[in-house]
C-alpha cells in the first residue's frame, strides 16, 4: 500500500489496545446475525474474487459496515477506508479494522471539515481499482483531483439515496467517468434498508437521546421517499400523529390515501412536534418555519447530509445556544421559545452520541448486495461502460435467496409451463 501523510486510526487514539477489543466484540456481536456476510464471507474466501483488487471506501465506519470491509478483505482485496459522516465513526471499530493485515482505516470521530477530506485523500492515494461510497464524496473528488486513476479503476458502488442522485446528475452532465452502482435503488435495499433500517433506527435514536414517548406526538415527516414511508409507518404505527409534508403530487397522493395527513411544511411547522426531514434535500425546514414553531420542537435529519434543516438560518435567529441534553441543542428564540436539534442536524440514527445505525439484520441485506456488486466488478467491470447501473437483478436475488436459506424459509418456483406462458405474447383468452 503507498505511503500517505494522513495517519490511520491507531495514531489518533490514547489507547488502542482497549479501543480495538471494545472494536472487536462489537463486529463479532454483529456477526453473529449477518447470516449473508457469513455466507459470503465462506465463499470470498474460499474462491478469492477480489485477489489483486484494491478497494477505497468512503461509509458510515461501525460494527456492521466493518463486517462487509473484513469480508472484502478477506476475498483478497486490499481495503483503505474512511469515514463519510465526521461523527458516525465508532473510533473503537475503526481501530479494530486497522489491525488487518489488508486493512487500513483513516476513520476517525469528530473529525474537522478538513481532517475529513486529508482521510479521504489517503484513501484514494492507494489508487484504488474499486471505489465504494455513502454519499459520492469519493468518487467526486476522483474525478475533480485524481483523474490520472480513472483509466485504472474498473468501477464503483453507491449505496444512499442521496449519493445515487448525485451520481445521476454527474452522469446527466457527462462528468461521470466510470461505471458505479446504484446499490440503493435495487430491490434488497429499497424495500428493507429504507423502509425497516431507517424507520425504525431514526425513531429508536431520537426516542433514546431525547428518553421521550412518540404516543400522541405530531411527527411531521419531510419527504415520503422509501426512507419517509419508513418514518411514517414507525412512528404510526407507535401512536404518533404522522405529518406528510412533499414536492411531488403523486407522493403526496399516496401519503393522503395511506391516512396520513399532507400539508405544506409552512403549515406543518404550526403543528409538529418533531419534524424529521427524509428527502436529500436542503432547506426542507428554513426560516419561514422555524418562526411558526412551538417551543419545545425537536428537529432530526434522516437524510445523508446536514444540509435538510437550515441550522444557519436558525443560528441567525437565535439569541442564545446551549446544550440541553447530550446530543440535543437548544437555540432560544427572542421570544423565549427553544427550538432542539438532534445530532447538529447530521443523520440523527449515526450521528447521536449513543446512535448505532440500522438494525444489523437490515444492513447485512444491504451489505450483502455491496459485496456481491464488488465482486462483479471485479469479474466483469471491463462489460460496463462509464455511468450509473442498475444491480443485475440476479444479484439481487442471489442475496434474498442467501437470507431465505439461512431462516429455513422455502418458497415456490415457477413450472415449466407456467414459465413458458409468462415468457409468451402469443397465448390468448
Amino acid at each position: 500500500m503507498s505511503e500517505t501523510s494522513y495517519p490511520p486510526v491507531s495514531q489518533h487514539l490514547s489507547d488502542v489496545e482497549t479501543a480495538r477489543e471494545e472494536g472487536r466484540r462489537k463486529m463479532d456481536w454483529a456477526l453473529q446475525h449477518m447470516p449473508i456476510l457469513n455466507a459470503l464471507r465462506e465463499e470470498f474466501a474460499d474462491e478469492q474474487p477480489l485477489a489483486g483488487e484494491t478497494i477505497a471506501m468512503a461509509m458510515h465506519v461501525e460494527a456492521k459496515t466493518a463486517n462487509l470491509v473484513e469480508l472484502l478483505a478477506e476475498g483478497g482485496a486490499e481495503v483503505a477506508i474512511t469515514g463519510c459522516n465526521p461523527l458516525s465513526t465508532h473510533d473503537d471499530v475503526s481501530a479494530a479494522l486497522d489491525t488487518h493485515e489488508s486493512i487500513t482505516s483513516y476513520a476517525v470521530r469528530g473529525v474537522d471539515d478538513e481532517e475529513y477530506y486529508d482521510a479521504m485523500h489517503a484513501c484514494i492515494a492507494h489508487e484504488p481499482t474499486i471505489t465504494v461510497d455513502d454519499g459520492m464524496d469519493m468518487v467526486k473528488l476522483v474525478h475533480e483531483e485524481y483523474p490520472d486513476l480513472i483509466d485504472s479503476i474498473v468501477g464503483g458502488a453507491e449505496e444512499t439515496t442521496t449519493g445515487v442522485d448525485r451520481l445521476r446528475a454527474m452522469d446527466a452532465d457527462g462528468e461521470l467517468h466510470y461505471p458505479v452502482f446504484a446499490v440503493n435503488d435495487t430491490p434488497m435495499k429499497q424495500l428493507f434498508d429504507n423502509v425497516h433500517g431507517t424507520g425504525e433506527s431514526s425513531l429508536a435514536t431520537i426516542a433514546m437521546t431525547t428518553n421521550l414517548s412518540w404516543a400522541g406526538k405530531n411527527v411531521v415527516v419531510g419527504g415520503y421517499g422509501q426512507c419517509g414511508k419508513g418514518v411514517a409507518k414507525k412512528a404510526s404505527g407507535q401512536n404518533a400523529n404522522v405529518i406528510v409534508c412533499e414536492v411531488d403530487p403523486r407522493k403526496a397522493l399516496e401519503a393522503h390515501m395511506e391516512g396520513y395527513e399532507v400539508l405544506p411544511m409552512r403549515e406543518a411547522a404550526k403543528k409538529g412536534d418533531v419534524f424529521i426531514t427524509t428527502t436529500g434535500n436542503r432547506d426542507v425546514i428554513t426560516r419561514e418555519h422555524f418562526a411558526e414553531m412551538q417551543d419545545g420542537v425537536l428537529l432530526a435529519n434522516a437524510g445523508h447530509f446536514d444540509v435538510e434543516v437550515n441550522l444557519d438560518d436558525l443560528d441567525d435567529l437565535a439569541v442564545d445556544r446551549y446544550e440541553v441534553r447530550d446530543g440535543v441543542e437548544g437555540y432560544e428564540m427572542k421570544d423565549g421559545r427553544v427550538l432542539n436539534v438532534i445530532a447538529e442536524g447530521r443523520l440523527v440514527n449515526l450521528a447521536a452520541p449513543i446512535a448505532l445505525g440500522h438494525p444489523v439484520e437490515v444492513m447485512d441485506q444491504s451489505f450483502g448486495v455491496q459485496a456481491v456488486v464488488v465482486r462483479e466488478l471485479a469479474a466483469n467491470g471491463e462489460e460496463y461502460e462509464a455511468g450509473v447501473h442498475d444491480v443485475p437483478d440476479e444479484l439481487d436475488r442471489e442475496v434474498a435467496d442467501i437470507k431465505l436459506a439461512a431462516e429455513g424459509v422455502e418458497y415456490d418456483d415457477l413450472s415449466d409451463e407456467q414459465r413458458e406462458y409468462m415468457d409468451s405474447w402469443e397465448h390468448g383468452t
